[in-house]
């Protein structure tokens, strides 16, 4: 139906995801986002101050949109990755004391998370954003670097699958969206991808069984993001956002995965060769978005001019998850 609505009125999506540069649009970036029509947009800690101003910006970046879909996406993941925060908002906990909890008591473990999200969630939903890059699926390693550290749900793929699933399951119930990330497991990763490129040298069998398995229990979640992450044994050249032979052979086909796949962040500096053709590049590979997260105009301008159309395909995918969205939240 999403699709027959966009051919009718002229106007799919771009595929593409966008931040913006303050608390407020500038007119420069209503003209942009009206001109190229991205899917979404989404929010920092740059761009929140209080509920009343993040509920109006919001609005102004729906208002952009003349296609159906309503995508505003932000990281609120609890712990150390949290967009909003006190005093405006509760400090949740991190996925890393649930994973402690569940030594104690299993069961309360899971509900202790389901409730945490769900309440989260509900900030959300009632700022109107519609998508959370959450839950992390990556295992704690030890030895691993600590950019995931204790945003992992533990170092077990049985325990973050459990715990995960809670995640999934409580924002779904409060109308948002969840992304399962970073597909296919940023775990072992001895570096941040933030600032420069990780090499997994594991060899698949290994990868299979741990690291890739909780995203393979969760493969039914809407959204993934992917790792900015080099596997050696999958694809030595390239990390997996830019790599079909991780994107279609595992995590389309080992995993099972078919929702909507967004890259990680093409500011990163583990990607190199410029915006537009990294933008580009991981459509190519099988990604059905780009992240550009800076809010930088002149960048955007530059993605902007490089990005295909948004295949049927994934059109069909964003349909869909919008349909689990809204359906998720009216059983609850």
């Amino acid at each position: 139906m999403i699709a027959w609505l966009c051919a009718k009125v002229n106007t799919a999506p771009s595929p593409v995801i966008y931040g913006c540069a303050g608390l407020t649009l500038t007119p420069d970036e209503r003209d942009f986002f009206t001109r190229t029509q991205p899917a979404g947009f989404i929010l920092f800690k740059r761009n929140i101050a209080n509920r009343t101003q993040v509920r109006a910006l919001v609005a102004a970046l729906y208002a952009c949109l003349q296609h159906p879909f309503r995508f505003v996406l932000i990281d609120q993941e609890g712990g150390r990755v949290a967009r909003l925060g006190p005093p405006e908002w509760p400090a949740w906990p991190a996925a890393g004391m649930f994973a402690a909890a569940v030594l104690d008591d299993a069961a309360q473990a899971q509900t202790a998370c389901y409730d945490s999200n769900a309440a989260m969630a509900r900030d959300l939903a009632e700022l109107g954003i519609t998508v959370n890059c959450t839950p992390v699926l990556d295992l704690r390693i030890p030895g691993a670097h600590d950019i995931i550290g204790d945003r992992a749900y533990g170092e077990t793929p049985e325990t973050v699958a459990m715990l995960a699933a809670e995640v999934i399951r409580a924002h779904l119930a409060e109308g948002v969206l969840p992304v399962i990330k970073h597909i296919p497991g940023h775990g072992r990763a001895l570096a941040d991808s933030h600032l420069s490129l990780p090499v997994v040298v594991t060899d698949r069998a290994t990868l299979t069984a741990t690291d890739f398995a909780p995203f393979r229990s969760l493969n039914a979640a809407p959204w993934a993001m992917t790792a900015h992450i080099v596997y050696t044994a999958i694809d030595a050249g390239q990390p997996a956002t830019l790599s079909r032979a991780v994107i279609e052979g595992v995590i389309r086909s080992d995993i099972g995965f078919q929702g909507v796949l967004i890259s990680d962040d093409l500011n990163m500096k583990a990607l190199t060769g410029g915006l537009g053709k990294n933008g580009a590049a991981c459509l190519a590979a099988g990604c059905d978005l780009a992240l550009h997260c800076a809010g930088v105009l002149a960048e955007m301008l530059e993605i902007a001019d490089a990005l295909p159309h948004i295949t049927p395909t994934s059109l069909a995918r964003l349909e869909h998850s919008q349909t689990q969205r809204l359906t998720a939240q009216k059983v609850a």
